[in-house]
This record gives structure tokens, C-alpha cells and sequence, in this order.
């Protein structure tokens, strides 16, 4: 066959195992859902799970939503002060876990914490004199999921702002159509599928986390998941309501998909230079700056402060060599893990580009829907099945030497890094293969032409000129497994912590302040991939 390479039978199996925890997962609901665990669970919290599952989800709709599309549009099409600032800064709190957004609210704001304190101390007040908001309620968990969410939507709304059809907002002010309407008519039904694309991913972060909700006693299918395998030791019931998460983000896809009905985006006017943003005054530049500042210092600023104070000021029991050896784990799992992913990435975009058949596209598409299931759920699905062969090998070790192995995959990081690989291979294919595709086929025709075969072609063509592209995905990759909690909780190695777990077991046992070092420690390196991201941002525009 001509289109037929070698790296397509590897685009299979790679695909093969990236579905293996979904499909583990999906089987499990061929158990029938009658055991006594999920009985017990349907008449009791199943409710609630699905309950404060989708209040999450219509929060973090609206809260990311209405920060991240008008920031987008005050930062893309208006003049003010400090708007150069504000256009890069606001990504910065995708930097700031949201749990340990979660950990720092709750200290500053509890009923002892500086907050509250100070007003008692200023007014002369007593407890009963005051009513303050309690954080650690599912309204919290909204606000920490908004905060640190929303850059997903700013990054795509604005975008789409900055790119499409000028020309339509030019006539429509030749038109005498003013900036509002101009707003709700032309540009807001145009940026709807980058808007929606923005929320999805907020949500399906939303749905994946472990951290936050649970640290403030909110009951939702992860928490759930996690009650099941480790307080109720029932793998089948973990199983269960791994599918019907999975299930919910499946949905979310879909409605997205299904809401666009007909209605198409097309920009149909080939005029798309930058236009000049509209210079605000007086009032109206004051609520820009003031409507930009709010979510950056919430979502940023002062949480990085606090975290700041904290380890500088009140210091760090846990600072010295146990910091060193969760940085180490933390790094060693993340250095793998992004290796491992760009060379897979590398290999799978390449494969496609070579046979450019349906089939090759197909299963990089199929791969790079791991990045949608949440963690805890890909911990679980990889755990039957590895667990089932680590049973299965040792068994074979036992008959033929007499001796039992013990686990051999389960009990180590192998396990751990496979689910990494499930979860974040999306991240690294989809930088990879966005920048291969920029390399214009005439190139492989000449080095085809000077003797190079595919591998070659591949060294020493293609990787010196993706080079940039490959540290980028590697980075990316690097940040999302520092930074990933319930796979880690779930799948780790005994006596094996790394920075985010150690994070969270010491915040929840009210120990925020030795909890600092590791969690700031956690942000600087989420900050990495944010500066190259927020220099761009700065230059996407002519000033």
C-alpha cells in the first residue's frame, strides 16, 4: 500500500492502550451496579453527587464565562490604562492549583484567620455581632474554580475577537452602530464556538478535580471515586462511578457540539487587519482597569502573596531534605512523563503525516481524548487492568520458580507514569502536530530525493525545525503532572509523596503554613509555560 508506514501499526497500539483505562472503566458496567457498595451508594450520596456535580458545573459556566469574555473584550478592543499589562497578566492564575487556591481562601477568610480577625479586633465585635460568607461550601468551591478556570476562556474569546471580521465591526460602525450592540450582534455570536470551547475545558477541569472539593467537604463523583476504592475498598463500585463521570463529560461534549445546531461561524469578509482599540476615559477606563484588576489579583496576586508570606515569614517545618526528595519525585515523574509523551507525540504525528489516511487521524483523535477524562477516572481504569496482570505474571513467576514477585507495575511508578501518559499524551500531540503540519511536504520530497528514508528525513530534517515545538509540549506536559492530585493520591507508590500530595495532606491537616514551600514551589513552575504564553500574547497585537 503507498500510504501504508510502519508507525501507523504503532499509531495503533499507542491508541490501544491510551483507550484501555476508559474501556477497563466502561466494562465495569457490565457488572450490573447490584452489589451491596453501590447499593448503598445509590440510596444514599449518589444523589448528591450528581446534584452538586452539575451546580459545580452551572457555576463555573456562568463565573468564566461572563470573567473570561469581558476581560477578553475590554483587553482586545478597547484602550485603557495598564491594558498592556492586563492583556498577559490575566493568564497568570492558570498557574495556582485550584486546590491550593482552596487551602489559602480558607486560612485568610475562617473565623480565625486574619480576615475575620481584624474586623473583631477594629469594631469591637463578637462573634454574634457579624455574619461572614463560609468559604468551605460549594458557592467556595465556585469562586476557587472561577478564578483559576476563566484564563481558558479569556485565551480563546480574545483570540477570536482580535481575529474575526473586523471588516463586519467597520461597517457596522459606518452603520452608526454603537459599541454595545456591535458587542451583543456581530461580535459575541462569532467568538460563541471559541466561548464555548473556553467553558468546556474549564468544566472538564471542573469535574476532574479532587483537591478542592474535597477539601472543602463537597461531595462529587471524584470525591466519590476516591471513597469507594481506598474507605469502602470496592474497585467495582470506584469502576461504576468512574463511568458515569466519564458519562457526564461525554455529555458536556455533546451538548456543546448539538447547541450549534445549523448555525455556522464562517468569517466571510477578508478583512481582518488589527483594528484600533476604542480609547476609554474617566469613569469607564477606571471600571476596565478595576473589572481586569479583580480576577487577576483573586485568581493571582494574592494568592502568590500569601503563599509568599507564608513560607518567608512563618517558615517551613517540612523545608530542608523532605522538600528536596518530594521535588525530586515530583520532577523525577514530571521528566519522565514529558520524555515520554513527546517522543510518543513526535512518533504519532509523524506516522499520520506519512500515511495520510481517515484510519492515521483517527487514532491520534482517539488519543487525544485522554486529556477530557478526569484523573481520578483514568487512575482507576488503569489500576484493574494492571493490577489483573500483575496477578497474572505473578502467577506464571510462582509456577515456574516457586517464588511469589510480588507486584510488579502496580507497586511502582511505571503504573503512575502510564496514566500520566493517558491523561496529558493529548497535550504534547497537539502541539507537535500543529507545528508539524506548518512543514511543507516539499521537504520530505527532497529529502526523499537525496536518499533520506523516513527515519532520517524525520532526525534530521523534521526535529531540528521543531525543536522550539517539541520544548514547548515537553514543558506543558511537565507543568500538568506537577500539578495533577487524584491520579497521584490514587496510583502512588507506598511511602512515595511528591509536592502536590504533600501539599494537600498538609493543608488538610490545618497545616498550610509547611504546606507553602511545596505549593509556591508548584505555581513558580506552573509559571514557566505562562511567561512564553503571556510574551506572545503581548505581541499578537500591533501597538
Amino acid at each position: 500500500m503507498r500510504n501504508f508506514s510502519p508507525l501507523l501499526l504503532f499509531s495503533l497500539l499507542v491508541a490501544a492502550l491510551a483507550a484501555l483505562p476508559v474501556a477497563s472503566v466502561g466494562l465495569n458496567l457490565l457488572a450490573g451496579g447490584t452489589g451491596d457498595t453501590w447499593s448503598h451508594l445509590v440510596q444514599t450520596v449518589l444523589g448528591d453527587y450528581v446534584v452538586n456535580s452539575l451546580l459545580l458545573c452551572l457555576g463555573v459556566t456562568l463565573g468564566t464565562a461572563l470573567l473570561g469574555v469581558s476581560t477578553a473584550w475590554l483587553t482586545a478592543m478597547h484602550e485603557f490604562p495598564g491594558r498592556r499589562v492586563f492583556e498577559w497578566a490575566l493568564v497568570l492564575p492558570m498557574a495556582v492549583p485550584a486546590y491550593v487556591m482552596a487551602y489559602l481562601y480558607t486560612d485568610l477568610l475562617q473565623f480565625v484567620g486574619p480576615v475575620q480577625t481584624w474586623l473583631r479586633d477594629t469594631f469591637d465585635w463578637t462573634r454574634a455581632d457579624y455574619w461572614f460568607p463560609d468559604v468551605r461550601t460549594l458557592g467556595g468551591a465556585v469562586g476557587m474554580f472561577v478564578f483559576v478556570l476563566y484564563p481558558y476562556v479569556y485565551l480563546l474569546a480574545r483570540n477570536a475577537f482580535l481575529e474575526r471580521a473586523s471588516g463586519m465591526l467597520e461597517a457596522a460602525r459606518t452603520l452608526g452602530v454603537g459599541p454595545w450592540p456591535a458587542f451583543f450582534r456581530i461580535s459575541l455570536p462569532l467568538a460563541r464556538p471559541a466561548i464555548a470551547a473556553g467553558v468546556a475545558l474549564a468544566l472538564m477541569e471542573t469535574l476532574a478535580d479532587y483537591g478542592t472539593v474535597a477539601y472543602f467537604g463537597v461531595d462529587t463523583f471524584t470525591t466519590g471515586i476516591y471513597r469507594a476504592w481506598f474507605s469502602l475498598g470496592d474497585r467495582t463500585a470506584a469502576a461504576q462511578l468512574s463511568a458515569v463521570l466519564l458519562g457526564f463529560v461525554i455529555l458536556l461534549v455533546l451538548l456543546e457540539r448539538s447547541s450549534r445546531g445549523r448555525a455556522r461561524y464562517h468569517n466571510t469578509t477578508g478583512r481582518n487587519r488589527p483594528m484600533p482599540g476604542q480609547r476609554l476615559h474617566g469613569a469607564w477606563a477606571l471600571l476596565a482597569f478595576l473589572a481586569c484588576l479583580l480576577p487577576l489579583f483573586m485568581g493571582f496576586l494574592l494568592p502568590a502573596g500569601l503563599l509568599l508570606r507564608m513560607a518567608l515569614l512563618e517558615g517551613d517545618a517540612q523545608f530542608g531534605s523532605r522538600f528536596l526528595t518530594l521535588a525530586g519525585n515530583s520532577f523525577t515523574l514530571a521528566g519522565l512523563t514529558a520524555v515520554l509523551a513527546v517522543c510518543l507525540a513526535l512518533l504519532l504525528a509523524y506516522g499520520a503525516r506519512l500515511s495520510k489516511t481517515i484510519l492515521a487521524q483517527g487514532l491520534n483523535r482517539l488519543v487525544g481524548l485522554g486529556y477530557a477524562v478526569p484523573g481520578a477516572v483514568i487512575a482507576v481504569g488503569v489500576l484493574i487492568p494492571v493490577t489483573r496482570l500483575d496477578t497474572w505474571l505473578a502467577g506464571l513467576w510462582t509456577g515456574w520458580f516457586g517464588s511469589n514477585p510480588g507486584l510488579l507495575f502496580t507497586g511502582g511508578i511505571a503504573a503512575l507514569i502510564y496514566a500520566y501518559l493517558v491523561r496529558f499524551l493529548a497535550v504534547a500531540l497537539q502541539t507537535v502536530d500543529s507545528s508539524l503540519g506548518k512543514i511543507t511536504p516539499s521537504m520530505d520530497d527532497a529529502a526523499r530525493s537525496l536518499g533520506l528514508g523516513q527515519a532520517a528525513t524525520l532526525g534530521r530534517v523534521h526535529v531540528p525545525i521543531l525543536r522550539g515545538s517539541l520544548f514547548t509540549a515537553a514543558l506543558l506536559v511537565f507543568v500538568d503532572v506537577m500539578k495533577e492530585l487524584p491520579a497521584t493520591l490514587v496510583m502512588r507508590p507506598f511511602n512515595f509523596d511528591t509536592l502536590a500530595t504533600q501539599t494537600y495532606t498538609l493543608a488538610s491537616d490545618e497545616r498550610l503554613a509547611e504546606a507553602s514551600t511545596a505549593a509556591l514551589a508548584i505555581v513558580a513552575v506552573g509559571l514557566l509555560p505562562l511567561i512564553a504564553l503571556s510574551r506572545q500574547i503581548a505581541n499578537s497585537r500591533k501597538q
